[in-house]
């Protein structure tokens, strides 16, 4: 599964922003896919990941509420909803997929991994 990630971009606080994933390959359907975030001088952390059907989400606590993960299997697609951004949101947000089995925030259970896309909250 090849992931490329995009919809990054300089917002500011309280406005909303909405990542994209897409993959390739046949078997997107089977995959969970998971969002995690880098910011600078930090380490990588989760953020939310959805299973296979899209039947079961999970967030972070620090973006309950406030993100949505959803999928679009016809399209092979993953998207993070994020709104009521904050500047403590800000890194590099990447897409991650693992074959489903269960719902993980882990990211070293994730095979696969896309580019990252920088998303900057300005206060």
């Amino acid at each position: 599964v090849q992931l490329q990630a995009s919809g990054g971009g300089l917002v500011q606080a309280g406005d909303s922003l909405r990542l994209s994933c897409a993959a390739s390959g046949r078997t997107f359907s089977r995959y969970d896919m998971g969002w995690f975030r880098q910011a600078p001088g930090k380490e990588r952390e989760f953020v939310a990941a959805i299973r296979w059907s899209g039947g079961r989400a999970d967030y972070a606590d620090s973006v309950k509420g406030r993100f949505t993960i959803s999928r679009d299997n016809a399209k092979n697609t993953v998207y993070l909803q994020m709104n009521s951004l904050k500047p403590e949101d800000t890194a590099v947000y990447y897409c991650a997929a693992r074959p489903g089995v269960i719902l993980s925030s882990i990211s070293k259970e994730y095979d696969y991994w896309g580019p990252g896309t920088l998303v900057t909250v300005s206060s």
